[in-house]
């Protein structure tokens, strides 16, 4: 277990760097937003991209992978739907509260899965993660509008809207195109792969350092009952539903691993955009963020190191 927990070390010790900096003033809070841009809209396409149109893919021997996080991610978001009108009834959760809950307890850090996928498996490793970005960002893009739409009440969801949302995705753009290369076997231009891997090697670093500058802790501080019901099924039911459909699709090995880190992950930062923008409790989503990640620090090792055993 301590190895699981040594691993991660680097992945969580930068998280941290990122949050003293900018507690400290020694880059001021206001710089941190263009950080956070340009790991989400250059940086990490860029590293996707340059790692999946190398690849040795074999679709056929993902697509268990590829239906085991699909059933995961549609599984724990009906169980969290369901949960609705228990919450409203007996913890007085109303439209815009329960869709913070719904959002931290279905979406997933990306950027904190990439990192550590890379440093436990490497480039073979990524371009398998590259298939759950596949699969679990569209779904639940359109499965979050959708609900902040129902329950939150200030914005109609529309198809134009769900499209936008999609297209508008740089990480989709990033596995689009480097799965397109690793298909058509299109060799890029040398200059061109150069630029690529000089912006990969930024990415991991950078965006984490921006996850930790963006951690609310006076939000954390004052949270309740909601942000630990979020944590618990982001971070403990979620990673054992991926088991489970792991098990059932026969997923083994590095994938089975993947698919765990892929589950345990803290919640995706960006929902609080969205539940600003659509009436949903921001606050309530920052608490819960910030707890999440702090949580992780003991609760992914765990799940990485119980995978890598189950995994053999």
């Amino acid at each position: 277990m301590l190895v699981a927990f040594v691993a991660l070390i680097p992945v969580f010790a930068v998280i941290a760097l990122g949050f003293t900096l900018r507690k400290s003033g020694v880059i001021p809070a206001e710089n941190w937003r263009g950080v956070e841009l340009i790991s989400f809209w250059i940086l990490f396409p860029a590293l996707l991209i340059n790692t999946l149109s190398g690849a040795d893919l074999s679709i056929s021997a993902l697509t268990p992978f590829a239906l085991a996080v699909l059933m995961m991610v549609v599984t724990i978001s009906l169980f969290v739907w369901a949960l609705r009108p228990w919450l409203s009834r007996h913890w007085q959760v109303n439209g815009p509260a329960f869709t913070s809950i719904f959002q931290t307890s279905t979406r997933w850090h990306g950027f904190i899965a990439l990192a550590v996928v890379d440093k436990l498996f490497g480039a073979p490793g990524l371009a398998i993660l590259a298939v759950a970005f596949v699969v679990m960002v569209p779904f639940l893009n359109v499965v979050n509008i959708l609900v902040l739409a129902t329950y939150a009440g200030k914005t109609r969801a529309t198809l134009s809207m769900i499209a936008r949302s999609l297209a508008r995705n740089p990480m989709l753009w990033g596995v689009g195109l480097g799965f397109l290369v690793n298909i058509t076997a299109v060799r890029l231009p040398g200059p061109l792969l150069a630029t690529l891997d000089l912006l990969s090697r930024g990415a991991l670093g950078v965006s984490l350092l921006a996850l930790g500058a963006g951690l609310s802790w006076n939000a954390m501080k004052t949270s309740g009952r909601e942000v630990f019901l979020s944590a618990t099924l982001k971070l403990i039911v979620m990673p054992l539903l991926g088991a489970l459909f792991a098990f059932l699709f026969q997923v083994q090995g590095n994938q089975f691993t993947i698919i765990i880190i892929a589950a345990a992950v803290p919640t995706a930062v960006n929902g609080y955009a969205l539940a600003r923008a659509m009436g949903g409790d921001a606050e309530l989503y920052a608490a819960a963020s910030t707890a999440q990640v702090l949580a992780s620090f003991i609760t992914l090792p765990l799940f990485v190191w119980s995978a890598q055993q189950l995994a053999g």
